[in-house]
């Protein structure tokens, strides 16, 4: 059974109200992205507020956190509220496609970890449907809004499974939208990339690639690279 809450070493998230709970790739996601000279930062399909309420300890700039669910926007702003941090995250109860046409905002930041999952089977409960597969947020939304919201020098960061991340990028760049920073996510070593932590420019630069791997042999047995980059939030590291 999912506990009703997750504690982390500066804020605590429950996840009562949600369909998707506090995951590995969440907190990758928040703990990965490159927060550097990111002063307006968006949240795409925040859910129980993690990546946001992470970037918030990270760095001080102001957060809009998009989510369409009504309870789980309930929730993420009852996180925020119970946070150090709860002046500067909005939390905003719309979808993002709606969002994108109407803000006049121009982010320096742009961050998700967006439903997915297109052809496999629906979860039996809406809600988490709707967390898990692009049945409301489509890649492609996530694309044109992000183009339309991000400043000129501003970052999109996602995280994808390994074949839908690299289908993104593809179709990405034909949007003028350039990777730059890649990391694959390995769960275990010598096991293929699960995930791809992906980094987005208008402006091409430079690109760079690593690798991560999750956990070593045993179960909860965690790499020293994990470790080193989430030691800042699990409180058993």
């Amino acid at each position: 059974m999912v506990n009703d809450y997750f504690k982390f070493k500066q804020f605590t998230i429950y996840q009562d109200k949600c369909a998707m709970k506090v995951g590995t790739d969440g907190v990758l996601m928040g703990a990965w992205v490159n927060v550097e000279n990111a002063d307006r930062i968006l949240d795409i399909g925040t859910g129980t507020g993690l990546i946001a309420l992470m970037i918030a300890q990270r760095l001080n700039a102001a957060i809009d956190a998009v989510e369409i669910d009504s309870n789980a926007c309930m929730q993420a702003q009852e996180n925020v509220n119970q946070s150090l941090w709860s002046k500067r995250i909005k939390i905003i109860h719309q979808s993002f496609q709606d969002f994108a046409t109407e803000t006049k905002t121009k982010y320096d930041l742009i961050v998700s970890n967006p439903p997915y999952f297109q052809n496999s089977l629906t979860a039996s409960r809406e809600n988490r449907t709707k967390a898990r597969h692009n049945t409301d947020l489509q890649l492609a939304d996530i694309l044109i809004g992000a183009l339309n919201c991000l400043s000129e020098s501003g970052t999109l960061s996602l995280i994808l499974p390994y074949i839908e991340g690299s289908l993104f990028i593809v179709k990405a760049a034909e949007q003028g939208l350039y990777c730059v920073r890649k990391t694959n996510v390995l769960p275990k070593p010598g096991r293929k990339p699960k995930r791809l932590l992906l980094e987005f420019k208008k402006i091409k630069k430079p690109f760079t690639e690593q690798q991560l791997i999750v956990e070593l042999n045993k179960r909860h047995e965690y790499s020293d690279d994990y470790k080193n980059l989430t030691k800042d939030f699990y409180l058993k590291f």
